[in-house]
């Protein structure tokens, strides 16, 4: 009898830390001359997004999508500070991003694995075996894939708004000629009061996406919520059943 291994769990947070919180920590405050300088600072910050999708894809087998937006995101910050161009463009690069996902999310619908399964309906969230044996259960897999199109909208429309959110943020906090102190200073400024600025509706957003996905798994499978989340009531009874 053939037994297959179990499929490795990627850690958010640690996603979170080598793609978006080092590589910003780096850029923003150890890319001064007293540190590692600006050239160094860049390298350096490259190195965990790359880094982090090269092992991930060595132990998962799969193309770590949020790596792959970070070392762009990274590339982008530092190559325009090293270029010393002005707010306006930093601007344009941090609405630039969300756009970008936003139509990759869209874009994806036409594969066989589009990106709302990764950022929303995945395994580490939902437990899909149950949710995908309910739907063979009821016949409801036409109208399921339906709701993944439905769902792929409204997360495309809530980065789309990101993005205009990101770019009134760094016209606002970023108003200094590159390559200052105030100008450095402003950077740090939009990347920390910035990131709350932009996460939180992007945050509440998000939730209200999957909340509605959540609400359609449990109309199409007859679920409870407990059922429907990894790690649920639902599968622990069963589980001890």
């Amino acid at each position: 009898m053939s037994t297959s291994k179990p499929k490795k769990h990627e850690s958010l947070l640690l996603n979170l830390i080598c793609n978006i919180a080092l590589p910003t920590l780096l850029l923003t405050v150890f890319s001064k001359e007293k540190y590692l300088g600006p050239l160094w600072g860049l390298i350096v910050a490259l190195i965990f997004p790359v880094g982090y999708g090269i092992w991930d894809f060595a132990t998962r087998k799969k193309t770590n999508f949020i790596s792959i937006i970070g070392f762009v995101s990274v590339l982008l910050s530092g190559g325009f500070g090293l270029m010393k161009v002005g707010g306006f463009w930093f601007a344009v690069k941090d609405a630039a991003m969300p756009i970008v996902i936003g139509i990759a999310v869209l874009l994806s619908l036409r594969s066989k694995e589009p990106l709302i399964r990764e950022l929303l309906f995945n395994e580490q969230v939902i437990d899909i075996p149950r949710v995908d044996a309910a739907l063979a259960e009821r016949n409801a897999r036409p109208a399921f894939d339906s709701l993944l199109v439905r769902a792929s909208y409204a997360l495309a429309a809530t980065f789309f708004a990101s993005a205009g959110i990101n770019f009134a943020t760094a016209r606002w906090i970023i108003r200094s000629e590159p390559g200052t102190e105030a100008f450095n200073a402003e950077l740090g400024k939009m990347h920390s009061i910035g990131m709350v600025v932009m996460a939180v509706p992007a945050m509440i957003m998000l939730m209200l996406v999957l909340w509605r996905l959540i609400g359609g798994i449990q109309r199409l499978t007859g679920l409870d919520m407990d059922s429907i989340f990894k790690g649920g009531e639902g599968q622990k009874k069963s589980g001890a059943a």
